[in-house]
């Protein structure tokens, strides 16, 4: 009895013992820093590349963003558009002389109006708003496309809240970007900067009007460069796209406003933003400045944007797997844009490269991909001449004097054509495709694009035109030559995947399209 009262004693003084100890070491003990939370040794403090020791290392001071947002505001504006209500037809399939044939005129009310016996109907009118980035004293803007895109009013409101009428002086769904110009005089504006100069981990600031608010300064750093997203080749094949990518908040509104450095230099137009919402997700997306002066220069010059191509179809090596990459004898380690094929008219066959080849500079600047590569040579016009730099079995080659040509293998000025007034993409369609449509030849519309097309019809990408004006067309440059003829013309043709002819009636002065 005695020994048992002695084991309980000296069991329960240990499970005292045992648990002051426990409790000291986790509530009050000091604990050692470490790498792991709370000691532990299987999860991390930091699961972003933690490294012991930099807890409180700053390499760069905090930026004071004062002064470069007093020069940038004056020179940002806010533009609102209205886009008025529209007629438009359907011009679904061409029925109604077969049935005003059955059953007279008296079948169809008054809905149904019109060449080619489509139902007429009213797109409301629409209103919008965004930024803009004054260029010059006498009131040049830079914008994005999609800001005035079919815009039938555009009103500029300055950082003091004056507000003036603007006009379209160009645009180019390429890269997204429009020239518009408001009539006054000494007005304030952005210096550009040099968007080649910017490095990831920089401070930026994006200046604009979002979500309808007054002028807004956000800050954040340059998170990527070069980046593409798809979202200007959803439209146009012939689309460019080397985006500066930051994390300072954009929200709608914020298009076509400036995203400046810490000096207050513009170093490039807002644009996009990456989001599953709509609203600021974390990601958004400029042009540079570098790329826009090119194109705003040739919109203001020429009308359009004077497109140098080097002349070769290329693939991403990023893009593709081990297997590809060794079928092609393509290492993964080499940064550079894979030639596939070089077209004789171009200019890439006038300078000697080859299939295989590997271009990795123009001009000196290294293009590792097809974005980076695609800005460079977006920045000259036809005529210009460059250096190409690139890989053959291993070995760097460098050809000089390299002249650059337009879509058309010349060197000539293209004028803005009755085509561009169409506003789509338009290609004369393959010969092998015409044949299995059981038709000689048509026009294939790409994409409906943001002229006549979209502001008068209801046409749909994927279109093949076969006739215009009553006339068959069997190329790009058949429907040009019908349209060089005529103002106000009817294209009929087909949907591949549809049954039944269909009509669509364009007036290109601008009219409505149904006063045929």
């Amino acid at each position: 009895m005695k020994f048992r009262q002695i084991a309980a004693t000296v069991l329960i003084s240990a499970a005292t013992a045992f648990a002051s100890i426990f409790v000291y070491s986790k509530y009050f003990q000091t604990r050692q820093a470490g790498p792991y939370q709370n000691g532990s040794n299987n999860i991390p403090v930091n699961y972003a590349s933690y490294m012991p020791g930099t807890e409180t290392r700053s390499l760069t001071p905090p930026t004071d963003f004062t002064q470069a947002a007093k020069i940038a505001l004056p020179g940002v504006v806010h533009i609102k558009t209205k886009i008025n209500p529209r007629q438009v037809t359907n011009n679904l399939q061409r029925r109604r002389s077969i049935l005003q044939d059955l059953f007279g005129d008296d079948f169809f009310g008054d809905e149904f109006q019109g060449e080619g016996g489509g139902r007429r109907y009213y797109i409301p009118g629409q209103m919008a708003s965004g930024s803009g980035v004054l260029i010059s004293d006498d009131g040049y803007i830079v914008t994005n496309n999609h800001v005035v895109d079919q815009a039938d009013e555009i009103n500029v409101t300055l950082n003091n809240n004056r507000s003036y009428k603007a006009r379209v002086i160009g645009v180019d769904p390429n890269t997204d970007l429009a020239v518009i110009k408001i009539e006054a005089r000494n007005l304030p504006y952005l210096i550009y900067g040099n968007s080649d100069d910017i490095q990831v981990g920089q401070w930026v600031l994006a200046v604009g009007y979002p979500l309808n608010l007054e002028t807004t300064v956000t800050a954040g750093i340059v998170s990527a460069k070069a980046r593409t997203i798809g979202i200007n080749k959803r439209n146009r094949r012939s689309a460019i796209e080397s985006f500066i990518q930051t994390d300072a908040a954009v929200n709608q509104g914020n298009s076509g406003g400036a995203l400046i450095n810490t000096s207050g230099e513009l170093i490039g137009i807002n644009s996009a933003i990456a989001s599953p919402t709509g609203a600021y997700a974390g990601y958004s997306y400029a042009i540079p400045v570098n790329l826009m002066k090119k194109v705003v220069n040739d919109l203001m010059k020429y009308g359009n944007v004077q497109r140098a191509y080097l002349g070769i179809n290329y693939i991403d090596p990023s893009g593709m797997s081990e297997e590809e990459l060794r079928q092609r004898g393509i290492r993964r380690d080499i940064d550079g844009v894979v030639v596939q094929d070089v077209p004789a008219s171009g200019a890439a066959a006038a300078a000697g490269i080859h299939k295989g080849d590997i271009i990795t500079k123009i001009n000196g600047v290294s293009t590792p991909s097809i974005p980076e590569m695609t800005e460079q040579i977006a920045r000259y016009k036809p005529g210009d001449k460059i250096s190409i730099s690139y890989l053959r079995n291993d070995k760097e080659y460098t050809v000089n004097n390299v002249m650059l040509k337009n879509e058309d293998g010349t060197t000539d000025i293209i004028k803005v054509s009755i085509l561009d007034k169409l506003g789509a993409d338009l290609v004369t369609l393959q010969k092998n495709d015409a044949a299995r449509l059981g038709i000689r030849g048509g026009v294939f519309v790409n994409d409906v694009g943001t002229g006549l097309l979209k502001r008068q019809t209801n046409m749909k990408a994927g279109f093949v035109i076969l006739k215009a004006g009553g006339q068959p067309v069997a190329s790009v440059d058949d429907l040009k030559k019908v349209l060089q003829k005529q103002s106000k013309v009817q294209l009929e043709g087909v949907y591949p995947d549809y049954t039944g002819v269909y009509y669509y009636n364009v007036d290109l002065n601008g009219g409505n399209s149904e006063e045929f």
